[in-house]
């Protein structure tokens, strides 16, 4: 009997990873287009919101395998952060509550559902922190949208092409030119080739940026260091994911986006480049 990766004679071969990743942003980048560019910003934060849940999920299912319970109350800390924040994004009490009230609730909460001693660590850490690490930094998108209704479309323009122009690059570089490992303990794929690559593809779509869909708002220069500080960030973000996903086991965060695997590991660079930009525009403001 044949394996079962091998087609049968007569049988139809299965689309490739690739086309199967461009027929979903085919189907997506138009939706999130008319969602940044012409929705109004709260039917913009829904979205972000569901894939904040979504990705919160797929993380307390990595840290929190087994527990459903402690999952749900991940996932409700993080969307009650991510509301909170977009309801009251010039209020910094919030913001400060969020910081400080979120880490506090992860060994807290741990108490009440201990589990195994030996993981418990690693189940109160990822309690404080996940909804930090997913939902806020996402929700600054929206955020951007509706504080800076002149330029707010615009830079989550540019966090998203930062994050997912420059995924793109760097695989076809890394695909055709890869040859000297990045950071193999971590994804043994990735190449020194792929990331310069990848950067490459961040500053083009930076200096498109200056020129076009953020003219006058982004100079050159900053343009540049802006891509570079936070293509390299989200490369980082990306191996950050890549890391999790390693050390509990995982391959794929989920199944929900076709040939791409789960909301994290296609959110995962977008998480810090969103934070990236962001810090830009609240400092130059």
């Amino acid at each position: 009997m044949p394996p079962e990766s091998v087609p049968r004679p007569g049988e139809a071969k299965p689309p490739s990873n690739l086309v199967l990743r461009f027929a979903t942003a085919f189907v997506a980048v138009p939706v999130i287009l008319a969602l940044v560019f012409v929705a109004p910003p709260w039917a913009f934060f829904l979205l972000v919101l569901a894939a904040a849940l979504v990705g919160a999920r797929e993380l307390f299912s990595m840290t929190h395998p087994g527990d459903g319970v402690s999952q749900v109350i991940g996932v409700a800390i993080s969307a009650g952060a991510s509301i909170a924040l977009f309801l009251r994004p010039d209020d910094p009490r919030v913001l400060i509550t969020l910081l400080v009230a979120i880490p506090v609730m992860g060994p807290v909460l741990t108490l009440l559902r201990l589990g195994a001693i030996e993981t418990a660590a690693l189940r109160a850490c990822a309690m404080g922190y996940g909804p930090l690490f997913i939902a806020v930094p996402l929700t600054l998108l929206p955020v951007m949208r509706e504080t800076r209704p002149d330029i707010g479309s615009g830079l989550v323009l540019l966090s998203l092409g930062l994050a997912w122009l420059g995924d793109t690059a760097a695989y076809f570089a890394g695909r055709f030119l890869g040859k000297h490992k990045l950071y193999e303990a971590v994804s043994p794929k990735k190449t020194i080739e792929g990331a310069v690559g990848g950067l490459a593809g961040s500053v083009v779509w930076a200096l498109l940026g200056s020129f076009f869909y953020l003219r006058g708002a982004l100079p050159v220069a900053h343009a540049v260091v802006l891509a570079l500080v936070g293509g390299a960030l989200g490369q980082a973000g990306d191996l950050g994911e890549s890391l999790l996903k390693r050390s509990t086991g995982i391959k794929d965060s989920g199944a929900i986006l076709p040939g791409h695997g789960g909301i994290l590991d296609r959110l995962d660079a977008l998480i810090v480049t969103s934070v990236a930009v962001y810090l830009y525009a609240v400092w130059t403001r």
